[in-house]
């Protein structure tokens, strides 16, 4: 794609992804989801050549799919959450392993067919070439989005650790001054 038409497609495509975001599109997240579907859009048209007409239809398409996305990701992100939290010793979260796993598989299998629905509706209008480059453009994304949420992921945890050893330190001086107030009281 001529570097012009990609500019006039990302002046075009704005506008549609600010109207496609979700109500909490001031947070952090809504944000990035915007941007990422921006820049996969954008991917898959120079990669496919398509024209603004094209580009706007298989985003509005994407956006359709991700929307559906959104609650499966949030689903196995919970999930993970109470498996890594009944691994670190959590008694309560122990007792939810096995739900937790079968909402992950669900989630996942639920994924898959939502990747090979939104292949098919994309790849619909595509010559045999185009959908095979479709096919390598998506495959090649979805390796980035697993390595994009892995690392976001181990940051959050590193954020949780971050906190939990705030709090767990917090918790130690309150103990430890509770303790000099007792000795204090005490002798005396």
């Amino acid at each position: 794609m001529k570097p012009i038409r990609l500019a006039v497609l990302t002046l075009t495509l704005l506008p549609l992804v600010s109207l496609a975001a979700p109500p909490e599109a001031n947070d952090d997240a809504a944000r990035d989801e915007k941007q990422a579907r921006m820049m996969r859009v954008l991917g898959l048209a120079e990669e496919l050549e398509l024209n603004e007409t094209q580009a706007l239809k298989m985003a509005d398409t994407m956006r359709q799919f991700d929307e559906r996305r959104r609650p499966l990701m949030e689903q196995v992100r919970e999930s993970a959450q109470v498996l890594r939290k009944a691994a670190e010793g959590d008694t309560a979260a122990q007792s939810q392993v096995d739900q937790a796993v079968q909402r992950v598989f669900d989630a996942r299998t639920q994924l898959t067919a939502l990747d090979r629905d939104l292949y098919q509706a994309l790849a619909k209008d595509l010559p045999p070439q185009k959908r095979a480059q479709l096919a390598i453009f998506m495959a090649r994304h979805e390796g980035r989005m697993v390595k994009l949420l892995r690392k976001m992921d181990r940051e959050g945890r590193s954020e949780e650790r971050q906190k939990r050893m705030q709090e767990r330190m917090q918790q130690r001086m309150q103990r430890m001054q509770e303790r000099m107030q007792q000795r204090g009281t005490g002798g005396q």
